[in-house]
């Protein structure tokens, strides 16, 4: 009984969340269809919000992506394929188009060096999360926020999402993906081992030691963390497609000064 009202409290709670607001402005100098074109199995699709939960989300990580999706498709699919994986607060992990993101702005991250069995293990990994619920302890969690308030330290920001219930059928959007990636060992932000003896990468090679790295639990990433990343490339469409500056075409507005 206690976990049918549970439910229930959080798909009232998923419903106010989820509201969004009508002041939002997508950056439109590229077309939903370039980015289609330009997704690759592996890529992570970071979308800047604009609900309730977008806007504790991307306050409390710092950052302008409040929501994170895995390219699990082939690429040149339209956008309008069910090709991107992601954790939705009320239908959980599930797959959905891009069209669904064509008024938001977007950016690609992409995973470098991986094999096409290493993407394929990638994708299955995801894949087999499909049906899992949304984890509903990060729900309250941000529902606290959005309540309150808090001016909350930046050390603490990150543990207000992190973790959730602990339970491995719930999930959160960048949880799904960074568990994910860690199974088959790619980096997303790990910790460098601190007994080292040397100051620099070049001052490794000298001493002939061999970096170790921790990795950090998947529930501890945000959208923003596949942007910082250094093993993730951002990909620009316009730029992927061979943008040429010199074959741009201006008009003036009627109300330049110029």
């Amino acid at each position: 009984m206690f976990t049918a009202i549970y439910r229930a409290i959080g798909r009232r709670l998923a419903s106010f969340l989820t509201k969004e607001s009508d002041s939002y402005q997508r950056i439109d100098a590229i077309t939903i269809a370039e980015v289609a074109a330009s997704l690759r199995a592996g890529d992570v699709l970071l979308v800047e919000g604009n609900s309730r939960i977008s806007t504790a989300i991307k306050y409390l990580s710092q950052s302008s992506w409040s929501h994170a999706c895995l390219f699990v498709g082939a690429s040149g699919e339209a956008s309008d394929q069910l090709n991107l994986l992601e954790a939705n607060l009320k239908y959980g992990v599930q797959l959905v188009s891009l069209d669904k993101y064509a008024v938001f702005n977007l950016r690609i991250c992409r995973p470098v060096n991986l094999s096409d069995d290493e993407i394929e293990r990638l994708v299955a990994t995801a894949k087999s999360k499909l049906g899992h619920r949304y984890d509903l302890k990060n729900v309250f969690d941000l529902l606290r926020y959005l309540i309150q308030k808090p001016a909350v330290p930046e050390r603490y920001r990150r543990a207000m999402i992190s973790f959730g219930s602990g339970e491995p059928t719930q999930a959160i959007c960048s949880t799904v993906i960074a568990e994910s990636f860690q199974s088959i060992d790619y980096p997303i932000l790990p910790r460098r081992h601190a007994e080292s003896k040397a100051k620099s990468a070049d001052e490794a090679d000298v001493l002939g030691e061999v970096p170790l790295y921790y990795r950090r639990h998947f529930t501890h990433f945000t959208p923003r963390d596949f942007d910082l990343s250094p093993y993730f490339q951002i990909v620009k469409p316009s730029i992927e497609a061979s943008f040429d500056y010199h074959q741009m075409r201006w008009k003036e507005r009627p109300d330049s000064n110029s």
